[in-house]
């Protein structure tokens, strides 16, 4: 680049530079002026304002800034570029391990669960009983309300004769010998599919509940003066319209959810698993901030986490903008 190109550039930035200050300023005034004239409903979102940033807002800069240092806890943040992120990614072979599993209980338990919830939310809809729709909404909740309720899957696929699943088995002929569900590497990933699957009828589901019972009945007579003329046609074009606020949350939980999967793996299939088979990029974050105590490490790991979170949220954003088009 030539000495001109370079100075025309700096002159540029030395252009911008006071526009970009007296911006904010103007933003600030704005913004100042507004606190005066809406003091009252300030002040009374004040309180979660400083709780927000100082439990999410805060945390997630700090996490972000010790992503470039290492830090071990016991002496001070030493700053150190992009090592880590290069680590991750060139000389990390687990964390790649871990990505490809996160990525897959994310592409197979998040689109599902979340289509299930919505499917099994507007079948309990329809029924007419109150109480009965009820008794099955809580039916379907329960394992997510439960808690550890998980764990009763470690007793199915319990890897002696006592486990359910190889009782069974052993029983119609299919096997003679107990198999080893969560010691075989062949078998720990489709069981802990079926089992997060068997918990996602979460907040979500509950949202979906509330978005279809508030939809205005009106809307589903005009749609059939205008041409609606089945079920799906319904669903499509007046139900999910109507409820794009309680799909956009459920979205959002479901990808939280299934992006942020580690206590239940680590109960069922060991932590770590056998050949890091069940090893999710939370599981690479805990391994490393709460055992080894690299901070700086588990800070890159988790700010790449949630950079891919924002992206996905985005995506659904932009599909759910279509719902009805």
């Amino acid at each position: 680049m030539s000495k001109k190109v370079q100075t025309t550039h700096m002159e540029d930035d030395r252009k911008l530079f006071p526009l970009l200050v007296d911006y904010g300023k103007i933003k600030a005034r704005q913004l100042g002026k507004s606190i005066v004239k809406h003091k009252l409903s300030y002040f009374f979102i004040a309180p979660y304002c400083l709780l927000f940033i100082m439990f999410y807002l805060v945390p997630v800069c700090v996490s972000i800034a010790l992503g470039f240092t290492y830090f071990n806890v016991l002496e001070p943040p030493r700053f150190i570029g992009w090592k880590n992120y290069v680590d991750l990614f060139f000389a990390d072979e687990i964390f790649l391990t871990a990505v490809k599993n996160t990525f897959l209980f994310a592409v197979i338990t998040g689109p599902v669960g979340y289509f299930l919830a919505l499917f099994i939310a507007w079948m309990i809809n329809d029924i007419k009983n109150s109480k009965v729709r009820a008794f099955l909404t809580l039916i379907f909740y329960a394992p997510t309300i439960s808690g550890q309720a998980y764990v009763v899957w470690k007793y199915i696929f319990s890897s002696d004769t006592y486990g359910l699943a190889n009782g069974w088995l052993m029983k119609l002929g299919i096997t003679y010998s107990a198999n080893l569900w969560f010691e075989d590497e062949r078998y720990i990933m489709p069981i802990l599919i079926i089992v997060i699957l068997w918990m996602s009828m979460g907040t979500g589901f509950l949202s979906f509940i509330a978005g279809l019972q508030n939809v205005d009945r009106s809307l589903y007579e005009a749609g059939y003066m205008d041409g609606i003329k089945n079920r799906f046609q319904e669903l499509w074009y007046i139900t999910l319209p109507a409820m794009k606020e309680q799909l956009m949350f459920g979205a959002v939980m479901t990808i939280t959810s299934s992006f942020s999967i580690h206590d239940q793996l680590a109960a069922l299939a060991g932590f770590p698993s056998v050949n890091y088979a069940a090893h999710t990029v939370v599981s690479h974050l805990v391994d490393y901030g709460s055992v080894r105590f690299e901070m700086g490490y588990a800070s890159a790991i988790a700010t790449l986490l949630f950079m891919v979170m924002i992206l996905c949220n985005k995506l659904v954003q932009s599909i759910l903008g279509r719902v009805g088009k």
